[in-house]
């Protein structure tokens, strides 16, 4: 945790109240914080701020507000991936709310088992993004969608979100062409199940804008892929 988020409503007034037990226990268990010391402290979709602790007590931790500091900036990329396993989309959500990912949207595909939309892990994101966040010491959550029918989505939602200001990829070991790097447009990336996306399912992203990229050789892991290739394209 690099900073502690706060519902906007707790920072209504001048002095500030930490009470969430998880928060606490990381506070106290990582930082031993007293009075006088210095704390970084977001308003969720909000500001963010260096704070300074007034009170410790075992029940809270009350701070003040000293001076704002700037919110990171987002990655300007709409991350579109096949629902993953149940415990990846934990690790997924999380590593990619603390890249910057502007935006995430959750798809099934062919090869994505029914049964991963029915995880209570799918109930859960909000702590997830969350945890991302503070690890990132962001406040700005990304946008979260989800759509369970590839074909209509591909078809009908899809197009809309791509342009000559915004290319569409999709990860494909079998492409010719290799993801770029470095780039400096804003982009939709999307990544499929683990198997990949099916040669129908390729063929229908390639007719409705996207371009089919390959990573090399080697088969990725889900959180693996999106970790390298958010890595490659905003160096």
């Amino acid at each position: 945790m690099n900073i502690v988020l706060l519902d906007p409503r707790q920072t209504e007034s001048e002095v500030w109240s930490i009470t969430s037990t998880r928060q606490l226990e990381h506070l106290r268990t990582h930082l031993n914080l007293q009075v006088g010391d210095r704390l970084k402290v977001g308003i969720r979709e909000g500001q963010r701020y260096l704070t300074e602790v007034l009170a410790v007590d075992e029940r809270l931790i009350q701070v003040k507000s000293i001076q704002a500091e700037p919110v990171p900036e987002k990655l300007p990329v709409t991350l579109i991936v096949a629902m993953p396993r149940p415990k990846v989309l934990r690790r997924l959500i999380m590593d990619s709310v603390t890249m910057g990912v502007e935006k995430i949207v959750l798809l099934h595909s062919y090869r994505v088992d029914k049964s991963y939309w029915q995880t209570p892990f799918l109930q859960q994101i909000d702590q997830y993004v969350t945890l991302g966040l503070e690890q990132a010491g962001d406040t700005i959550a990304p946008k979260i969608e989800i759509y369970k029918r590839f074909k209509p989505f591909v078809e009908d939602v899809l197009p809309k979100w791509i342009s000559p200001e915004k290319l569409a990829y999709v990860a494909h070991p079998y492409a010719d062409i290799s993801m770029p790097y470095a780039i400096t447009h804003a982009c939709t990336l999307l990544i499929g199940p683990e198997g990949g996306f099916i040669p129908y399912e390729i063929d229908l992203l390639e007719k409705n804008g996207c371009q089919a990229v390959s990573l090399g050789n080697r088969i990725l892991r889900t959180e693996t892929a999106i970790s390298y290739v958010l890595g490659r394209l905003f160096t």
